[in-house]
């Protein structure tokens, strides 16, 4: 159920666009006043007689003194982004100008917007669903293809209109078994068990790869850290230079010359990639500073996503490098072997003397030889072979987290149906399954948890 308060019968005001200086800024008003407060300001037209989705070019004003020269767009609710009356009014972009405008406003009536206050009374007056509303903030964050190609997704409603599908059918079934326990003496059934089974059975596959596609999901959001590590002068500065095709790390033939982890991020195929450049890790080292800068090594391979281990192809024991990669696997790590410096020796001669570690990507770091095959290698490796597609892609922990919720309810609604238990008890189960479903979408939602959604999103949307 939505929730009121008294607080959203006001009019709100904020800077849309980012501050700063620019060719133009947007100030945004919305609110049942936001027209009235905008007319006071605007004595070049009544704003009130003009039609909604109209622009109108003009001084604006108060107390007689001009401010700036505006365009004002109107939105008349409920045919706006939050459902209300929403004014936009497009100045110059000096902050001072700005400042000055949002001012006048609030002193002719309107209030400060706290952050993603458009956005929540475009959730609360029905224009968006919760999920697509998140999607917005996502929107916002986009830094890649894959990125913005699923919060996009999601809020022209991919993911609430697989959820909202399976909502009515839950209802409907949960109706007609509560309508049964009306009838309890009469021994009579309304429900279709059978159909009820095989609705429930294809949710369970649906809610379990929606639930599976949540790494996926987090890869696409927040990106995927790289660890390069191996040993000393094994040429793990000179592989992350030439992928950002810039000179980030000192690049020496004398062994342990980082001292620190040093971070960069790259987009590969839409794909956020952190890639860190290691302290060479060898047992044993005099130096204390590189000391410090191995057991950061060590963290940080512990903390990646992906373990690239680096080695020169033309001096590694094989032994050495079989045991490296027995460890990595008893630690559970994902991990890819690259022997560098294929163009100091033969490669097919290479591929032959590693091959009980296979499999291995042999690269030239210092001549870019298969840098692109191995960044297909990398995002391979992180998609496992799911290829982008209109599907919807999980990226929100709170929608795992209820997924995951949901998915056992359903279970124990198909075990409930194998076991034949009374339609009472089956009722509980799908009411609880649809209290899941509704914590995604937010028919079942609370203040608190919206107010911690919404202040996340920027002030303005």
């Amino acid at each position: 159920m939505k929730y009121t308060s008294p607080q959203w019968d006001d009019t709100i005001v904020a800077l849309a666009t980012p501050p700063g200086i620019g060719a133009i800024g947007v100030i945004r008003l919305s609110g049942p006043k936001a027209i009235d407060i905008a007319d006071e300001l605007f004595p070049s037209k009544n704003l009130q007689d003009q039609p909604t989705h109209t622009a109108h070019v003009g001084l604006l004003k108060e107390n007689g003194t001009a401010i700036d020269e505006v365009v004002i767009t109107l939105f008349k609710g409920p045919k706006s982004y939050t459902g209300e009356n929403v004014v936009e009014i497009s100045g110059h972009g000096s902050p001072y100008v700005l400042q000055q405008m949002i001012d006048a406003f609030i002193r002719t009536g309107a209030r400060l917007a706290r952050p993603g206050e458009f956005t929540q009374r475009a959730f609360l007056n029905g224009k968006l669903d919760l999920t697509q509303a998140e999607a917005v903030a996502d929107m916002i964050a986009a830094n890649t293809a894959a990125s913005q190609k699923n919060a996009l997704n999601n809020i022209r409603g991919g993911f609430s209109t697989e959820l909202k599908a399976l909502r009515e059918q839950l209802i409907t079934f949960s109706a007609l078994i509560e309508l049964e326990l009306d009838f309890s003496q009469e021994d009579v059934e309304f429900a279709d068990r059978s159909q009820l089974h095989n609705l429930v059975s294809a949710a369970i596959d649906r809610v379990s790869k929606l639930s599976h596609s949540f790494q996926l999901g987090n890869v696409i959001k927040n990106g995927v850290s790289v660890a390069i590590v191996g040993r000393p002068n094994a040429g793990k500065s000179t592989l992350l230079n030439t992928l950002l095709n810039e000179n980030r790390a000192i690049v020496s033939e004398i062994a342990g010359t980082t001292r620190d982890t040093i971070e960069e991020v790259m987009n590969i195929d839409g794909i956020l990639f952190r890639f860190i450049d290691t302290a060479g890790i060898r047992e044993h080292t005099s130096d204390q500073i590189e000391s410090i800068g191995v057991e950061r090594s060590l963290e940080k391979m512990r903390q990646a996503d992906v373990v690239l281990y680096l080695f020169d192809a033309n001096s590694m024991p094989i032994n050495e490098l079989v045991a490296n990669k027995e460890e990595f696997e008893l630690n559970g790590f994902r991990y890819l072997l690259v022997g560098n410096q294929v163009d100091k020796g033969n490669e097919t001669d290479m591929r032959s003397r590693f091959a009980a570690a296979t499999p291995i990507l042999f690269i030239s770091a210092k001549h870019g030889h298969h840098i692109e095959a191995l960044k297909e290698r990398l995002v391979d490796m992180v998609l496992q072979g799911q290829v982008q597609t209109e599907d919807s892609v999980v990226t929100n922990a709170r929608h795992f987290h209820a997924l995951q919720q949901m998915l056992q309810s359903l279970n124990d609604i198909r075990a409930g149906l194998d076991n034949r238990i009374p339609g009472d008890l089956l009722a509980l189960d799908i009411r609880r399954a649809l209290h899941y479903v509704g914590e995604i979408t937010g028919e079942v939602s609370n203040e608190d948890l919206l107010d911690y959604i919404f202040s996340k999103f920027c002030i303005g949307k």
